[in-house]
């Protein structure tokens, strides 16, 4: 496998078009949602300083997050989680962004003996196995590692929307947590369409594996291409009837 290519079959193949092609569109809501989405993260560093971080998934929502707080001259510290199950394209926007923004992203990785034990135990497909079984992988590879990324921290920021899934149909720009802290979702309201809009107005860098039709991104044995029609996250955890949800955003 060439370096920065996917092993994935589906990404092999050429993409028809790409996601900016595909799914881009400037709404008249747009221009306002930008500046209120911008007003949220002055916000949030207001009332929480250095007890604030993005969390991100280095989606493309994320992307564009970050690049609203690059443009606001905002002082946020921005963290990710490399569950060591991660495409090659995500790992490779970590360059991209020092590049394009001049800013670090801290990485966050599972404790090693513990993947190890749980690989011991239960497979390395352990994830098809059963729910259960899935979410004890998300527990080591990403929950445990959260927990540190957000210890001493008061808010952190995510790239969820509303129109992501039914999961997450109410979520609001500012909200408890569940464990004491804000959460801050400053593209609650944005349509898809509306963050490629953004991302190709501003040339914002974001994950090839987006033209491929996986418009939600996370560890490489659990992430397909949807087919159309198919709902936003379907291609996470394809195989379970779940609300395709590992715990990161699960409701208190």
């Amino acid at each position: 496998m060439s370096e920065g290519v996917s092993s994935l079959p589906w990404a092999a193949a050429p993409a028809a078009g790409n996601a900016i092609g595909l799914y881009a569109k400037w709404t008249p809501a747009l221009d306002a949602k930008i500046e209120a989405a911008q007003q949220h993260l002055r916000n949030a560093c207001a009332a929480h300083r250095d007890g604030l971080v993005q969390s991100s998934s280095l989606g493309v929502e994320d992307m564009v997050i970050t690049d609203l707080i690059s443009r606001a001259g905002l002082n946020v510290h921005i963290a990710t989680l490399d569950t060591g199950k991660l495409h090659a394209e995500t790992l490779a926007l970590l360059p991209r962004i020092k590049d394009r923004y001049g800013l670090a992203v801290e990485v966050f990785k599972p404790v090693a003996e513990a993947v190890i034990q749980f690989v011991r135990k239960e497979g390395e497909e352990a994830m098809y196995k059963s729910i259960e079984l899935r979410k004890a992988c998300c527990g080591v590879r990403k929950m445990e590692p959260l927990s540190r990324m957000l210890a001493g921290r008061t808010a952190w920021i995510t790239g969820l929307r509303r129109e992501q899934s039914g999961a997450r149909g109410d979520v609001a720009f500012d909200e408890d947590d569940g464990n004491g802290r804000r959460k801050i979702s400053p593209l609650a309201d944005w349509t898809w369409a509306e963050v490629w809009a953004y991302v190709q107005k501003y040339e914002v860098p974001y994950n090839p594996l987006h033209d491929q039709f996986m418009p939600s991104i996370g560890c490489a044995p659990c992430t397909r291409a949807i087919a159309v029609g198919e709902d936003f996250r379907a291609g996470r955890w394809w195989w379970e009837d779940s609300t395709k949800e590992c715990g990161l955003h699960a409701k208190s």
